[in-house]
């Protein structure tokens, strides 16, 4: 497909997508700051993000988890990749419906959760404020979404009248005898477009990755029974852990769909791959090492070898997963495809290059410049 079947956002959908990114962010801050002003200790905040079970000053309930620092970032960084002018428009667009996608997958449990008779020992105006931040945020994404929507242009729309077959100079204006002609490249490659190898490498990283997330959640449906795993995978008393966290298995799952997703985008070099690449592999990045901190705090890895088989699996697999997290991140975040660019307009007599279009009212070749041109 030419780039110029491309659609690509206007600089207002961008300003408004960058927008709406930070209203994101903001509203996740805030609950870290929350969380920040009831701990004992401000590093209480961060070894519960890593799994530990600290104690509030308060008698209250933990609203983050390790994935709300990153989801503040996320959000700021697409923000600025929104707005910025050397952005590829298409990656612009990717990042903002990455974005999106993550917000709903991480809230959406939150909306039954939230509202369950099982934290009603939770202050309830707690529990309220923590369920409307979560359905403003999936209004957000669902907005993100309509933006990179309804804000796309075509490509290259007004841009070089006349282009004509892939290959064949396009006709910007002429005069007696004079073209002033535009060449453009035979096949040029879609902007924004991931490069081969670096593409198949992060696919393959984020596939591996994606596979193995799966596969455990696949055995844990199996040894806990369909009743229990349904309790991890859609909230219960027993696996609460805080109030904008979502359950266990269902963070896992929306894990691997994501990586799995984003491996599929890379292998076809669709110009959105990179945002969606960068995305899934910060996330399996952060999934894999809250879970080697948490081993190594337990001292689970000074005793690898005398654990058994499933824990040394489990930890291998952590390590594996952040390692895997790591490369695809290094590999998806390399610069892709520039923006097609063009030789400048030249002023050709015709007839003085092959291939050249005859302009109007222009006499028969051979025909040259009047004198004093």
């Amino acid at each position: 497909m030419s780039t110029t079947r491309d659609g690509v956002l206007t600089r207002g959908a961008r300003g408004i997508g960058a927008l709406v990114c930070l209203l994101l962010a903001l509203l996740t801050a805030g609950w870290i700051i929350r969380d920040l002003t009831i701990a004992q200790h401000g590093a209480d905040v961060g070894w519960t993000w890593l799994g530990e079970a600290r104690r509030p000053r308060e008698f209250t309930a933990w609203a983050t988890s390790a994935f709300d620092p990153l989801l503040v970032l996320g959000a700021l960084i697409v923000a600025v990749v929104a707005v910025r002018s050397a952005v590829t428009p298409s990656v612009a667009a990717g990042a903002l419906l990455s974005l999106a996608a993550v917000t709903v997958l991480l809230r959406v449990p939150l909306v039954w959760i939230l509202g369950a008779g099982w934290l009603q020992g939770l202050d309830s105006g707690l529990t309220e404020r923590a369920r409307l931040t979560a359905l403003t945020q999936l209004a957000l994404a669902v907005a993100l979404i309509v933006v990179v929507v309804a804000g796309r242009r075509r490509a290259g729309a007004g841009r070089h009248a006349g282009h004509g077959a892939r290959g064949l100079p396009a006709v910007a204006s002429s005069a007696y005898g004079v073209v002033h002609a535009v060449h453009y490249r035979a096949d040029p490659e879609r902007p924004g477009r991931p490069y081969k190898g670096a593409a198949v490498a992060a696919a393959v990283f984020l596939g591996t990755a994606g596979l193995a997330v799966a596969g455990w959640e696949v055995h844990w449906q199996v040894r806990l029974g369909g009743d229990v795993y349904r309790k991890g995978l859609l909230g219960d008393a027993s696996v609460f852990r805080a109030l904008l966290q979502p359950p266990v298995h269902w963070q896992a799952v929306a894990l691997a769909l994501l990586a799995l997703g984003a491996a599929a985008a890379l292998l076809r070099r669709a110009p959105w791959a990179r945002p969606a690449g960068v995305t899934a592999a910060a996330l399996l990045l952060v999934h894999g090492a809250v879970a080697l901190v948490f081993a190594q705090r337990t001292g689970e890895l000074g005793r690898l070898t005398a654990l058994p088989v499933q824990a040394r699996l489990e930890v291998g697999t952590a390590a594996f997963v952040a390692a895997a997290g790591l490369a695809a991140l290094l590999a998806a975040a390399r610069p892709g495809v520039p923006e097609a660019s063009h030789d400048a307009d030249g002023v050709l007599a015709y007839g003085s290059a092959p291939g050249e279009a005859r302009p109007p009212h222009a006499p028969p070749p051979p025909s040259r410049l009047p004198p004093g041109w």
